[in-house]
């Protein structure tokens, strides 16, 4: 856990969201507390949803998701996977319940199966890898067709209006190391302004699991994203066709 948190480069554009207080709860690990201790400190100011507890607190055969439900306590490994969970919840606890209750709801509908359904795939997928966009409809086009000229050479200036969170616990462990294939699946936002906090309360009121079912993802190499990577000012870093892939033709009629 240790080597881990000291690798985090909190300069990453990507962290900015994350920087309070996650710098100072790594800090706080780093220095021998317990990341749900650590965790917990942070909350002390304000009313919490859930309070962390270590893993070996939740009774063996209950479902993850089910004991968050029941006990408002979240499980919490030491790793570099659970502390970014964590302050998952910290910066999006309305999202975070929202996407819990998702799960209980679904668990209560079909059980525990080997193979999760598409709703809880969604789910999960969202929890994991997601990311927040709001921006101009140019470029949510351009990414949602993969046109990766269009988006990130001939609009680049207009970078400038997104605003673009990764909310992914999965998603931000990957980039202590970053990789130019790793990609985000974005999800659309609407927000009033682009506080946190109003991003929070929209997310959380816009997710169904039906909705959360069908996918609705676009999929962004995040090192792409201008300003995140030196490299991308080269329009050629572009042209890595198996990182910027081209889209998949769409399914020819049938003539039968």
């Amino acid at each position: 856990m240790a080597d881990g948190l000291a690798q985090i480069d909190w300069s990453a554009p990507w962290l900015a969201p994350y920087v309070q207080p996650g710098q100072a709860i790594a800090e706080q690990v780093l220095a021998g507390r317990s990341c749900a201790e650590a965790l917990n400190a942070a909350w002390a100011p304000q009313p919490t949803p859930v309070r962390f507890v270590p893993q070996g607190e939740m009774p063996p055969g209950m479902a993850y998701e089910s004991y968050i439900f029941n006990s408002n306590q979240c499980p919490t490994r030491e790793g570099l996977h659970d502390f970014f969970n964590g302050l998952a919840w910290l910066a999006f606890p309305q999202t975070k319940r929202r996407l819990n209750h998702l799960h209980v709801a679904q668990i209560a509908q079909t059980g525990i199966q080997p193979v999760r359904g598409p709703a809880r795939d969604g789910l999960t997928l969202f929890d994991e890898n997601a990311a927040f966009f709001h921006g101009p409809d140019a470029l949510w086009n351009a990414l949602v067709t993969k046109d990766w000229r269009r988006l990130f050479v001939d609009l680049r200036e207009q970078w400038a209006q997104v605003q673009l969170v990764l909310f992914g616990h999965a998603l931000l462990e990957k980039l202590v190391h970053p990789r130019k294939p790793i990609t985000a699946h974005v999800y659309p936002a609407q927000a009033a302004t682009h506080s946190i906090a109003d991003l929070d309360a929209w997310m959380a009121a816009d997710l169904s699991a039906e909705r959360l079912a069908a996918k609705p993802f676009a999929h962004l190499p995040v090192l792409g994203v201008p300003g995140w990577w030196p490299g991308n000012a080269d329009p050629a870093f572009y042209a890595d066709a198996s990182v910027f892939r081209a889209p998949r033709p769409a399914p020819m009629a049938s003539t039968v």
